[in-house]
């Protein structure tokens, strides 16, 4: 609430957040007007609740869309308009009659990157213990051992080979379920495919009722490099055995702390109680260039979901749109 205050006190950002969203709902008009006619989109006897809802939860993709498009930092951080959007979500109530939207951005390079835990048919070691470490935190309710095992699946489904690393699994185990399926021994597509690997519950995949999710922690959509600015505190305790949670609540406090420098990805040594090197350099970074963007439409009881990921150009001032899902 302090954030929204303080937020709403300053008459520039709610003019800057107001053009943003209207903006926003011309693109999402713009671009439908290509798709359909005038009279199906105006004509407001015969259009459905179920379109107005797509209109408005595509309007708020198009605002997310431009707070990281008018982003002028050349490194992403927490502070950065488009991880708040809180007051675009709020502001949207005032833009349509009878609905609202609903959106959150995340930074998919402050997550870690399935994809990069193979390489041919090898482990990578430091995304390899990334993954243990996160898996084995109180959170999950798992023991090491489960964790390298569930880590060993994962390999299993990425890697070319047939070949079951420890106590992973292949082909000829997922043949056995019921339905059967193959090892796909390929990278992953979607964040979706873990829940066929081996020991990849439901509970461990979407979390709830108090545990966190991995699917929220992971990503098949970066470039590879964990960007500290961003990355949840789970996934910063990931990034060396010497980051207790309690180290981690005080990187998360610093880098959101305004003034402090996030420019350079060793900000971290600053931190009381952190060292240099600490972290290895070649798994950090502070720059970003694909997002996650989430934007719900709600009217009245009824809802539609938007789930995208889109790749920043900063050199085109635009976004490219990697993937896009209705639900």
């Amino acid at each position: 609430m302090k954030m929204l205050k303080k937020i709403f006190s300053d008459n520039k950002g709610i003019a800057l957040i107001t053009v943003i969203l209207i903006v926003s709902i011309l693109v999402a008009v713009a671009i439908e007007l290509n798709r359909s006619s005038r009279a199906d989109i105006y004509d407001a006897a015969n259009i459905s609740d179920g379109i107005k809802l797509t209109y408005i939860a595509k309007s708020g993709f198009y605002g997310a869309a431009s707070l990281l498009i008018n982003s002028k930092n050349e490194y992403e951080t927490l502070r950065d308009d488009w991880a708040n959007t809180e007051i675009l979500s709020v502001q949207s109530r005032q833009l349509f009659d009878d609905g609202y939207f609903v959106v959150k951005v995340e930074d998919e390079a402050g997550k870690i990157p399935l994809n990069k835990l193979v390489g041919g048919n090898a482990y990578n070691p430091e995304i390899k213990q990334m993954l243990i470490r996160l898996l084995s935190q109180p959170e999950f309710e798992l023991d090491k051992r489960k964790a390298e095992e569930i880590v060993d699946a994962i390999k299993d489904w990425i890697d070319v080979d047939n070949e079951v690393t420890g106590a992973g699994a292949e082909s000829l185990y997922y043949a056995t379920q019921s339905p059967p399926y193959e090892a796909k021994n390929a990278p992953l597509d979607c964040i979706e495919e873990l829940l066929m690997v081996k020991g990849v519950t439901k509970e461990i995949y979407a979390g709830g009722k108090g545990k966190p999710s991995l699917a929220q922690l992971v990503t098949v959509d970066s470039e590879g490099i964990i960007n500290i600015n961003t990355a949840p505190n789970m996934v910063l305790r990931t990034l060396s055995d010497a980051i207790t949670p309690e180290l981690a609540d005080k990187m998360d406090e610093y880098r959101r702390a305004k003034g402090n420098d996030l420019s350079s990805a060793n900000w971290y040594e600053n931190v009381f109680g952190m060292s240099p090197g600490l972290i290895p350099i070649s798994l950090i970074t502070v720059k970003s260039n694909y997002f996650k963007i989430y934007s719900a439409g709600k009217m009245n009881n009824m809802g539609q979901n938007i789930v995208s990921v889109v790749k920043k150009l900063p050199e085109k001032k635009s976004v490219q749109i990697v993937k896009w899902r209705l639900d």
